[in-house]
């Protein structure tokens, strides 16, 4: 256990957690066993964190929940955790629960920001530079890609794949991966165009952004399946890493990818 003048008075900390001695913790706080904070992490009041590893710098607001047992059914109880990267900010009452599977993590990368409420559950993993708006909520075993931003009160079913630098907006809900660089909205939430502003932010070149554009163009075209589309795609783009990845990443959906309407849901191409 560590005292320090940073840590409140009533903050109650196990004798196992290892943390840096620049940290603050706020009034009524726990700070459970197997815990690591770093150099340089504010936690606020009445924060309970339990089995995880707090990289360097990042913030937890008031009343957030961080490696709460996963709500899982399968879960008994075996040793598993969670990694927050540095720099992030966890904002009031959200929650990030820990692994299911022995020796398994729930990961949160560097630099992402989870607003109030937002719930990563159990096996996710959140590349870095990510944003959850508020209410936002992903099922077990996620995986969001880097610099995606997720709408307020969006809902993503267990296993889905959102893709690097997507952007989803409000009240959306999807059940299948959701592909990269797009603006996808609604329920089942679909890819209405490139999310240029966000890639333009993120140092994407013009050609690429147009390239991109084309793409999503294709793969919504009700002209072609999937795996036509994906062919014009290699062919018209060789070399382009953002094509590279788009077109990596529709094949080996597992779930299959929502491109066009909801009577439309695409398969993955091994299903075609």
């Amino acid at each position: 256990m560590i005292t320090s003048q940073k840590i409140h008075k009533t903050a109650i900390i196990s004798e196992s957690a290892q943390i840096a001695p620049d940290v603050e913790i706020g009034a009524y706080s726990i700070i459970g066993d197997d815990t690591i904070i770093e150099s340089g992490c504010t936690i606020g009041q009445s924060v309970n964190i339990q089995f995880s590893h707090i990289k360097k710098n990042t913030r937890i607001s008031p009343f957030a929940s961080i490696g709460g047992e996963p709500q899982d059914l399968g879960y008994k109880n075996e040793k598993t955790g969670v990694i927050i990267g540095e720099n992030c900010w966890i904002r009031e009452f959200a929650t990030v629960n820990r692994a299911s599977g022995e020796g398994t993590n729930t990961i949160v990368g560097n630099n992402c920001l989870l607003m109030a409420y937002t719930h990563v559950a159990h096996n996710c993993v959140l590349a870095d530079n990510v944003i959850m708006a508020n209410a936002a909520t992903l099922g077990g075993h996620c995986r969001v890609g880097f610099g995606a931003f997720l709408g307020g009160q969006s809902v993503f079913h267990q296993n889905i794949r959102i893709g690097d630098m997507a952007i989803i907006s409000g009240a959306s809900a999807s059940r299948l991966d959701i592909i990269p660089y797009c603006k996808a909205e609604g329920i089942p939430c679909l890819p209405i165009g490139l999310n240029a502003i966000g890639l333009r932010r993120k140092g994407v070149d013009k050609d690429s952004r147009q390239a991109i554009h084309k793409a999503i163009k294709l793969l919504r075209n009700e002209n072609y399946n999937t795996t036509q589309a994906l062919e014009l795609i290699e062919q018209e783009f060789k070399g382009n890493e953002y094509i590279d990845n788009l077109v990596e990443f529709v094949r080996s959906s597992k779930r299959g990818c929502t491109l066009r309407d909801k009577a439309a849901y695409h398969g993955t191409v091994e299903q075609e």
